[in-house]
């Protein structure tokens, strides 16, 4: 619900670049101006398409379906998984990541992929926390909600890397000229911004917020996803790939510091945008699921 609040500024900021978009093609080629904005309204329905979803894991996430052996693989520990949580294994789709990193994640409406190192590495309990953690995500609707977001933005971020790119030309070729044309051409600037943030009741001033909040959203999709899994069972397990994968983070900052070339620590703002929580955080929330039922 959350993730849904916060599409809605940059839904209509994205409206209003796709009504512009309609009002030119009305212009240029007599299209009505109401079928552009129409269609892309009607278009956030592909979340749930089947044939769009493995354009998108195929294309776009690089990920490839299960061959026979991987198949043999999968299969047992996900009805497992599936039984436990309740629901039907048969409405998600396996996937495959061909990397080497210990990774997995849910994306669209039925996508729930590994990375092959998970496929091979984790014993079965193990590769059944990641999947159970991956589930939540959809059982939760944090996937398709998140991409209905990215989507119902993407006009308006579009259109604002444009403005931007242009801008900072016209600023750029201002400045050869003359400092003072370049001055000029910054307060010109300033003035049209503060009219649009008036005209539009502040609006584009929240969306300057809004990743930040849809990070602080996204950390705690994952704990809650943490939680799920933990609850069905797998919070052993599950620790035991987060404190692994927190050990080989941390080997790789020490390397990196051994050969000359450290990793800088995230600061602040980074801290805020990161869209997962870090390990120690989510091992400590796992620690109630841990503890001896007495």
């Amino acid at each position: 619900m959350g993730t849904l609040a916060l599409l809605l500024p940059g839904f209509l900021l994205s409206l209003l670049v796709v009504g512009l978009l309609g009002l030119l093609l009305e212009a240029w080629l007599g299209l009505p101006y109401w079928v552009p904005p129409i269609a892309w309204v009607l278009s956030g329905a592909l979340v749930f398409h089947r044939p769009t979803e493995d354009f998108l894991a195929r294309y776009l996430l690089r990920l490839h379906r299960p061959l026979p052996h991987e198949r043999d693989r999968l299969d047992p520990v996900w009805r497992e998984v599936t039984a436990r949580s309740g629901v039907d294994g048969r409405q998600y789709q396996l996937w495959i990541q061909d990397t080497q990193d210990l990774n997995a994640y849910a994306a669209a409406g039925h996508i729930v992929a590994v990375t092959r190192f998970a496929l091979e590495q984790l014993t079965s309990t193990q590769l059944a926390a990641v999947l159970a953690h991956e589930l939540a995500h959809h059982t939760g609707g944090h996937t398709w909600a998140s991409l209905m977001r990215y989507w119902y933005s993407l006009p308006g971020r579009a259109a604002w890397r444009v403005i931007r790119t242009v801008l900072a030309f016209a600023i750029t070729v201002a400045g050869y000229f003359s400092w003072a044309v370049g001055a000029a051409l910054v307060c010109a600037l300033g003035i049209v911004t503060f009219l649009t943030v008036s005209v539009l009741y502040g609006l584009p001033l929240v969306l300057l917020a809004i990743p930040y909040l849809m990070a602080a959203l996204g950390r705690r999709a994952e704990l809650r996803a943490d939680q799920h899994a933990a609850a069905l069972g797998f919070a052993p397990k599950l620790a035991e790939v987060l404190y692994a994968m927190h050990t080989t983070q941390l080997q790789a900052r020490h390397q990196a510091a051994a050969m000359g070339k450290p990793l800088a620590e995230p600061g602040p703002l980074a801290r805020l945008l990161a869209t997962h929580p870090d390990f120690p955080t989510r091992l400590q929330r796992l620690q109630p699921y841990l503890q001896p039922r007495r």
